[in-house]
């Protein structure tokens, strides 16, 4: 049985894209939401994951001759406890990037790099054999409400507005409209408070994903370094500027630094690559590789869109920047994903690509926003609620047709940032930098880069959750504008 949409809303938002989202908090019809008889959310999961998503041969529930009849897929819908249930029993277990949000604004802010923030960008780690965690502060956002308080890269801390950290209160804490962050040091191989507080309302800003942009010269070269935290197509011109820059300053390298980039827009990675090579102009970037349904549909009708091309462009036609590069040097860590992972796969096979830190997420996939609407557009979407739907619909394979290993992309280079010494951004001293400095000069004389014994015991704490979305991932900004299962 072909599903169809059984709860389609006989009020639709009239209004073009954004402007569905003017006083959509003053309109939301709770019972659509906590009713467990309303199965409208539920429905439009259930559809949106039957038609599109990549896995989708993995999961029986999915397939199109599962239900004998419309009854029968009811009853279904109202057996699952929730949306958030129900979204996670229809994705495969290995599938740790696919999600679903319940406030798509928030979702479409973060896609722009807009955000409610102290400024303060941070990650956090569990202590082994524990609850507890801490956080260690990777930058402060320029021209956010953290620029220029007496908290800065580096600091640790275990205490927001005066409790512990742990896995159930890091969320509601870390979100509080106003956040003290209590400092936290090193000693004796443990992490201690110093006493020392800091107060940051939080405030919505917009992050320019280039942080830093700067030429070194370092034994007779001049390299070029980017520091580059997030593939918003916002940001696209700015990025483009960069590299007017780097060309302008005659640079004989390029360093990219993606250690801390989760992803982002295909578009925005494909521009990227392409000023890096500029020499490649119409050939094979990426290739995409759909569920069995998709794929087989581009394949009759439309087999280019099968592809994403290096490209000459960005909006309104502006020419891009082109550097012509042989060779790029990239810093990745455990943070790097998505779309940093698609350029360094993509590239390789067209320049030398050296990777330095630690080992990279591991994420080959794209995803879309669906959005409740009989063509999963924004267009025309629900009005009773702001559930949408991010599911991984392609993998993205080089020209070689070489993956991303799901384990992650493990460095030429292997350096990782330590707690008692993170350094300065974009200093030439900094660790990971100064490792990719000598990379390209040759002389690793002035630093040792052996990774330090820590005694501390903890580990980097990451989440799956179906209501604790990352957005930072890779994402095409529109459905393909076609329905299989209808």
């Amino acid at each position: 049985m072909k599903i169809r949409s059984l709860f389609l809303s006989s009020l639709l938002c009239s209004i073009l894209f954004t402007s569905c989202s003017d006083d959509m908090d003053d309109s939301i019809d709770d019972d659509v939401v906590t009713n467990p008889e309303n199965v409208e959310i539920r429905d439009f999961i259930y559809r949106g994951m039957n038609e599109i998503y990549l896995y989708k041969s993995g999961i029986p529930e999915l397939a199109d001759n599962y239900f004998d009849n419309n009854d029968d897929y009811e009853d279904y819908l109202r057996s699952i406890a929730s949306p958030e249930a129900l979204f996670d029993s229809l994705t495969i277990p290995l599938d740790r990037f696919s999600f679903l949000t319940d406030d798509y604004i928030e979702l479409e802010n973060s896609f722009s790099g807009i955000s409610q923030t102290t400024g303060v960008d941070y990650i956090l780690y569990r202590f082994s054999n524990s609850n507890n965690l801490f956080g260690v502060v990777r930058y402060i956002i320029p021209g956010s409400n953290a620029e220029g308080t007496a908290i800065a890269r580096g600091d640790l801390f275990t205490e927001v507005n005066g409790e512990s950290l742990n896995v159930d209160n890091y969320t509601s804490l870390l979100s509080s409209p106003s956040v003290t962050f209590t400092i936290a040091e090193i000693n004796d191989n443990e992490v201690s408070n110093t006493g020392e507080e800091v107060t940051i309302a939080t405030t919505e800003i917009t992050e320019n994903p280039i942080l830093i942009q700067d030429v070194l010269e370092v034994d007779g070269k001049k390299i070029g370094y980017l520091m580059y935290n997030s593939f918003v197509a916002d940001f696209d011109a700015e990025l483009n500027d960069a590299f007017a820059y780097f060309k302008s300053e005659n640079i004989d390298d390029l360093v990219l630094d993606l250690r801390y980039n989760g992803g982002g827009r295909v578009s925005s990675a494909t521009r990227l690559a392409s000023m890096i090579t500029g020499s490649n102009t119409g050939e094979i970037f990426a290739k995409q590789q759909w569920n069995d349904s998709y794929q087989n549909y581009f394949l009759a009708t439309n087999p280019d869109r099968l592809f994403d091309y290096f490209t000459d462009n960005i909006d309104d036609n502006v020419a891009i920047n082109k550097l012509n590069l042989a060779n790029l040097y990239v810093i990745g860590t455990s943070s790097t994903a998505s779309a940093s992972e698609l350029v360094i796969n993509g590239l390789k096979p067209y320049i030398n690509v050296v990777t330095i830190g630690a080992r990279t997420t591991g994420k080959s996939q794209a995803s879309v926003t669906l959005y409740d609407s009989e063509d999963f557009s924004r267009q025309n979407a629900s009005p009773n609620h702001t559930y949408a739907i991010q599911p991984l619909v392609y993998e993205s394979v080089n020209a070689n047709d070489i993956v991303v290993p799901y384990t992650g992309i493990d460095p030429d280079v292997q350096i990782a940032e330590e707690l008692d010494n993170f350094g300065i951004l974009g200093d030439p001293s900094e660790p990971l930098l100064a490792a990719a400095i000598a990379k390209i000069t040759g002389n690793s004389q002035a630093q040792s880069f052996a990774a330090k014994k820590m005694k501390i015991n903890y580990q980097e704490f990451k989440e799956r959750g179906a209501s604790k979305p990352d957005y930072k991932r890779m994402y095409i900004d529109k459905v393909p504008g076609i329905r299989i299962n209808n």
